[in-house]
C-alpha cells in the first residue's frame, strides 16, 4: 500500500488519495423514522434544551452535546439530525434523541436511519484562478463574484457540488457516502492544479548611492 506521511497528520493511503490530501468531514445531515405521531408542545415542556415556536417552525429544536448536534423533530415522528462529524455520530445522536422522546412516554421507534448529505472540505494550500477555471470548464461552473466569492461547480460523476474559493479553500457537498466526497475531490484536484495562480513579486529596485 502506497502511503505518505504529511506534516501534522496521520499517513495517506496514496492509492486512494493520490492527491496526499484526505477532505475532512464538516457536517452529516440524517433522517430516522420514529413511526408515531408526537406532541412537540410536551417534548418542548418537558425536555431539556428543547425549543418550540410553530409560528416559525413547524418543528421542535432539540440539542445535544455529545455528539454535538442538533435535531428537527416533527409531529410526524420523523427526525432530521445535523452537525455529527461522521456517520456513526450521526446515528448514534439519532438514536440519543430517539430514546429521550421514548423517556418522555412516546412509543418511539428507530426507522429507516439513512444518511442523507455529508459535507466536507480541504485546502489545497496554493490559490486558484477562478475565471480561468470558469470559462474552461462552463458546463459544469458558476462565477458570479458580485454575489458569491466562490465558484460554483456541479460535477456530474460522483454527483457533487463544489464551492472553491481563490485561497484554495474547498467545500464538497451532496455526498450521501463519505467516498463520493473523496473522489469528487481527486477529479478535481488536477483542474486546480492546472488553474493554480502563480504569486509574482515585485521587488522595487534599489536607487543609485551617489557618493
Amino acid at each position: 500500500m502506497a502511503e505518505a506521511v504529511l506534516e501534522g497528520s496521520q499517513p495517506v493511503d496514496l492509492a486512494k488519495h493520490p492527491s496526499g490530501i484526505i477532505p475532512t468531514l464538516q457536517n452529516i445531515v440524517s433522517t430516522v423514522n420514529m413511526d408515531c405521531r408526537l406532541d412537540l408542545k410536551k417534548i418542548a415542556l418537558q425536555a431539556r434544551n428543547a425549543e418550540y415556536n410553530p409560528k416559525r417552525f413547524a418543528a421542535v429544536i432539540m440539542r445535544i452535546r455529545e455528539p454535538k448536534t442538533t435535531a428537527l423533530i416533527f409531529a410526524s415522528g420523523k427526525m432530521v439530525c445535523t452537525g455529527a462529524k461522521s456517520e456513526q455520530q450521526s446515528k448514534l445522536a439519532a438514536r440519543k434523541y430517539a430514546r429521550i422522546i421514548q423517556k418522555l412516554g412516546f412509543q418511539a421507534h428507530f426507522k429507516d436511519f439513512k444518511i442523507q448529505n455529508i459535507v466536507g472540505s480541504c485546502d489545497v494550500k496554493f490559490p486558484i484562478r477562478l475565471e480561468g477555471l470558469a470559462y474552461a470548464h462552463g458546463h459544469f461552473s458558476s462565477y458570479e463574484p458580485e454575489l458569491f466569492p466562490g465558484l460554483i461547480y456541479r460535477m456530474k460523476q460522483p454527483k457533487i457540488v463544489l464551492l472553491i474559493f481563490v485561497s484554495g479553500k474547498i467545500v464538497l457537498t451532496g455526498a450521501k457516502v463519505r467516498d463520493e466526497i473523496y473522489e469528487a475531490f481527486e477529479n478535481i484536484y488536477p483542474v486546480l492544479t492546472e488553474f493554480r495562480k502563480i504569486q509574482q513579486w515585485y521587488v522595487p529596485s534599489l536607487p543609485y548611492i551617489i557618493s
